[in-house]
């Protein structure tokens, strides 16, 4: 009985296995290859993606810049070229003259003057700028990097230039300014700060210099961060003080942010005006504090030369430009000891 039941199973069992080897079989090389040629298929119709090209989008950011760049500097600086070779006087139409307001510059004893009462007050504010920007950099560096210290330092450089120059001179007024009082009280004389020939321009050196140092600082303050601790460590390993330290490490890491200051600084100094006209007192400047600035716009809206100021205007960019490539170029600009 049990042999007759095995053999019966077994018949069962047999066409079972058949169909299900032969339907297994069929049904994934059916499956296989259907879905093998659908795929291909599907592969050998589809389009090919290239690389994506980014440059319409590009184009579409930098077209609000460049609008704004030839409405308001090229346009402008392509005008002032042409008035500066004309004749105009904001009346009449322009005249062509060609070069002869250039010839009459090289001639101009007072725009030479100009030229260099702007250097002399070039060197008194970069000067100082620099070596107090430095210092207070370097300070808040090794000692403290107090966020409330470095918004006072910030606070001069919000105020306006023209309420900085009304400030100074009440300050240092020779009747009723503080620092005149203080003066008398330590038994000195009054000091003419912004009248006298021999102290008005390093005034406004010197008050310019209060206004800005903060933000100079805050610029060197920011390159110093990005020096790497260990040098400073390995250094001081070997013994080297902080001011071994600050001349080995410091100043060569710091060169590119050195450049951008000096370059920044040196045009920002070369367009002095608003503290100067200040200090005028609305009367013309004298000689001693009459800057390049306030020389093209004597030139150009008080005796009405637009041609002759454009001219002057144009030989102050070339100016600018030749020294800010000879700054980048003796300070190696692009390269930091720190690559």
């Amino acid at each position: 009985m049990r042999t007759t039941r095995t053999a019966e199973r077994s018949q069962v069992t047999e066409p079972g296995d058949g169909n299900g080897d032969g339907n297994g079989d069929g049904n994934s090389d059916g499956n296989s290859d259907g879905n093998s040629d659908g795929d291909g298929g599907t592969k050998a119709g589809a389009p090919r993606r290239g690389k994506r090209d980014d440059r319409r989008a590009a184009w579409l950011f930098l077209i609000p810049a460049i609008t704004g760049f030839v409405i308001f500097f090229g346009y402008p600086a392509v005008r002032g070229f042409w008035y500066s070779l004309t004749d105009y006087n904001l009346l009449n139409d322009p005249a062509f003259v060609g070069a002869d307001n250039y010839a009459k510059l090289v001639h101009d004893p007072q725009f030479w003057h100009s030229l260099g009462v702007t250097a002399y007050y070039v060197v008194i504010n970069i000067g100082s700028q620099l070596l107090l920007g430095l210092l207070l950099a370097a300070l808040m560096h090794r000692l403290t990097r107090s966020v409330a210290l470095r918004a006072m330092l910030l606070l001069p450089w919000l105020v306006p230039n023209v309420t900085v120059a009304l400030l100074w001179i009440w300050l240092l007024d020779a009747d009723l300014g503080f620092v005149n009082h203080l003066l008398k009280a330590l038994g000195f004389g009054t000091i003419g700060f912004f009248v006298s020939p021999d102290w008005a321009m390093p005034t406004i050196g010197l008050v310019n210099t209060w206004a800005y140092t903060g933000y100079t600082a805050l610029l060197l303050y920011a390159g110093m961060l990005q020096i790497p601790p260990h040098l400073y460590e390995s250094a001081a390993l070997d013994g080297a003080g902080e001011l071994r330290m600050f001349r080995s490490i410091t100043l060569p890491i710091l060169r590119p942010v050195l450049a951008l200051v000096l370059v920044v600084s040196l045009i920002g100094s070369f367009q002095i005006f608003d503290t100067v006209a200040v200090a005028a007192g609305g009367s013309g400047a004298t000689s001693a504090i009459r800057v390049i600035y306030y020389f093209i716009y004597q030139q150009a809206f008080q005796y009405f030369h637009m041609g002759y100021a454009s001219a002057a205007a144009l030989v102050l960019a070339l100016v600018l430009g030749v020294l800010t490539f000879v700054q980048l170029r003796l300070l190696r600009a692009s390269r930091s000891d720190l690559a």
